[in-house]
């Protein structure tokens, strides 16, 4: 059976097109032209990926995210016409996969939407020969290869890999690298990032891109580091 794609949307003419390009993809699709109810909604139709529009009637799509994403991990692609960073950043924050601006290429959607499916699918899925992670050993392998990383730079890769391709805030990754909720600043993140690509990068490898003005991602199919730049 095809992949479901709910989408929640209060323009029809956008809906209607969204809809008929992803029908003619092959996924079925569902529309909500309402935020009220769309967090029930969504729970109940056992959807495979979600595109939401952020200003809707009655309920935002910041708080129908929020919602979604407390119960389940079903990728979320978020289309907005507003661009400002505070809005990409908060929509990130709250577990969106992806960030869609209007006005968008319907066939651009449609890829995106094949992208965040095809990462859902990968997610819990090990990379044997090149990067292991042993919890019980609180240690990291990259083909058989013991890495010496720091406790806080095990964490950060273990949080980045995780979920390959989505991408993760400063902010995120902070509370992800200290258990102990400490303050830190979003430029000692930065060097510890920088720290784990350069051990990676000496392994062979070099799956973690950064995300301009947000945060950074774990490509899985970047393994040898002589075909990405730092």
């Amino acid at each position: 059976m095809s992949a479901l794609v709910l989408v929640v949307e209060d323009e029809p003419k956008i809906a209607a097109l969204l809809r008929d390009y992803l029908v003619a993809a092959g996924y079925r699709v569902g529309v909500r032209e309402t935020g009220e109810g769309a967090v029930e909604w969504v729970r109940a139709q056992a959807a495979d990926a979600l595109l939401l529009d952020l200003m809707l009637p009655g309920v935002d799509g910041l708080s129908i995210c929020r919602g979604v994403r407390a119960q389940s991990d079903l990728p979320i692609l978020m289309i907005t016409a507003r661009v400002e960073e505070i809005d990409r950043l908060l929509g990130l924050e709250l577990g969106a996969d992806d960030y869609i601006c209007k006005p968008f290429s319907p066939r651009e959607v449609v890829a995106r939407v094949r992208a965040v499916l095809r990462r859902s699918a990968a997610r819990g899925t090990p990379q044997p020969g090149v990067v292991e992670l042993d919890d019980d050993r609180f240690e990291a392998r990259v083909r058989g290869h013991r890495l010496e990383l720091t406790p806080v730079e095990l964490r950060l890769l273990r949080k980045l890999s995780q979920q390959p391709g989505r991408v993760y805030s400063r902010a995120q990754l902070i509370d992800a690298a200290y258990e102990d909720h400490r303050v830190v600043s979003e430029r000692t993140v930065d060097s510890h990032i920088k720290n784990l690509r350069r051990k990676l990068a000496d392994a062979g490898i070099d799956p973690i891109a950064s995300v301009y003005g947000v945060g950074y991602r774990y490509e899985p199919d970047a393994e040898d580091a002589s075909t990405r730049s730092t």
